[in-house]
């Protein structure tokens, strides 16, 4: 015999189970799909102090992330100068739109579609207002930080950048630009097609029904 056993636990009222939200496909990828990746391994920019480069896309049936790093090399930068540009690379990209801040400080990524549709992570302003409910009338471009590193030699970063949705077939061109950071306007050419038929190898987590169920 204990102490409590004459007391009896109470039932817990019923809980109502709350109903998940599924985010609109331009926001994220699909949270229950394994991506095909398809791999890149090439440079954007390539110079004695500064180096960009693609290693893969992972790409999901609605869209695509491409996975990307780059890499400062220090030369002649005293101590208080490599403390400034440390604290300039590693902060999250902000808006063109902010007041006093130069495009040459900031990094810049875009792409352009074969018909010469654009998006940029530097204009987001043209989705941050936007209803969720309401489908962008363009690409959207989002730039994801993923971390970085930072030493007396170099300091690192890398990034996936969502993109909505899945390119047509044709020259899917990739461009950076980093102009403080030694990164001239450089891009290189993906190939859509190639993105399109690796979305045909995306596996769902789960028979639709019961994703939904």
């Amino acid at each position: 015999m204990t102490f409590f056993q004459d007391y009896s636990i109470p039932a817990l009222p019923p809980r109502p189970r709350t109903p998940q939200f599924t985010p609109p496909p331009w926001t994220a990828p699909p949270r229950y799909e394994l991506p095909a990746v398809v791999p890149v391994s090439r440079f954007v920019h390539k110079s004695p102090t500064f180096v960009m480069s693609v290693e893969a896309i992972k790409v999901y049936s609605t869209g695509c992330i491409m996975d990307m790093n780059w890499i400062l090399r220090r030369t002649d930068q005293g101590d208080r100068k490599w403390a400034e540009i440390n604290a300039v690379f590693h902060r999250p990209a902000p808006q063109v739109r902010d007041g006093g801040i130069s495009a040459d400080s900031i990094l810049l990524l875009g792409v352009q579609f074969p018909d010469g549709t654009k998006a940029s992570t530097s204009s987001l302003t043209m989705y941050g207002h936007r209803p969720m409910d309401q489908e962008p009338s363009g690409p959207v471009f989002e730039y994801r930080p993923k971390g970085g590193n930072g030493g007396e030699d170099d300091m690192s970063a890398n990034a996936a950048l969502w993109l909505w949705p899945l390119p047509p077939a044709g020259d899917l061109r990739l461009v950076a630009q980093w102009t403080d950071m030694g990164l001239p306007e450089s891009s290189i050419i993906l190939d859509g097609r190639q993105l399109r038929e690796a979305a045909a190898g995306v596996q769902k987590y789960w028979p639709e029904e019961d994703v939904q169920g």
